[in-house]
């Protein structure tokens, strides 16, 4: 005997997945056939019905037979994708102006990346030595004589090495202007 779906929603209701499962197998087609409808496309589609379906557990604690079981599904279809709609209209109306800030943000990012390319060739170009005590002190890593420990040298040395660094780098830097 087979059960219909109004039983098996009720059942499903109740916690019985067996008959959530028969109500999916029965009905997910034709749900994503109206949510296409709705929608206009595959992927939103798709992305609608399984919303749905993920819901549709606790949507069903709420169903009391009274309506056709389909008649009730395809309006939590249509109730879903308005919701779809106004969440999409709300993000766009958020976005809207967020676009030069956009802009800005990735011009900004190229020339934040164009300088950390120029820094690490130029501490490709340093001896290795000053390459070590940039590495060790820069972005306050180390302190100078927490440098000055791991490297062996004097305290003095890191400092006289920092300093060294920052000419090189600005010499560096200046024949790049001049070219």
């Amino acid at each position: 005997m087979e059960t219909g779906d109004t039983g098996l929603a009720l059942a499903a209701a109740g916690g019985d997945r067996d008959a959530f499962a028969a109500l999916l197998a029965r009905h997910y087609d034709a749900l994503f056939r109206v949510c296409f409808r709705l929608t206009g496309r595959g992927d939103a589609a798709e992305d609608l019905t399984q919303d749905i379906c993920l819901a549709l557990p606790a949507k069903l604690r709420g169903y009391r037979g009274e309506a056709k079981f389909t008649t009730w599904l395809y309006r939590v279809a249509v109730n879903a994708a308005h919701d779809a709609r106004r969440r999409a209209s709300a993000h766009a109306k958020a976005a809207d102006g967020w676009g030069d800030w956009e802009v800005m943000r990735r011009a900004a990012a190229d020339d934040t990346a164009a300088g950390l390319d120029w820094l690490q060739a130029a501490m490709r170009a340093l001896p290795d030595d000053l390459r070590d005590t940039a590495a060790l002190t820069m972005g306050d890593e180390m302190t100078h004589a927490e440098a000055a420990e791991a490297l062996g040298i004097s305290e003095g040395t890191v400092s006289w090495r920092l300093s060294e660094i920052r000419k090189r780098l600005k010499a560096l830097r200046d024949e790049e202007l001049t070219a």
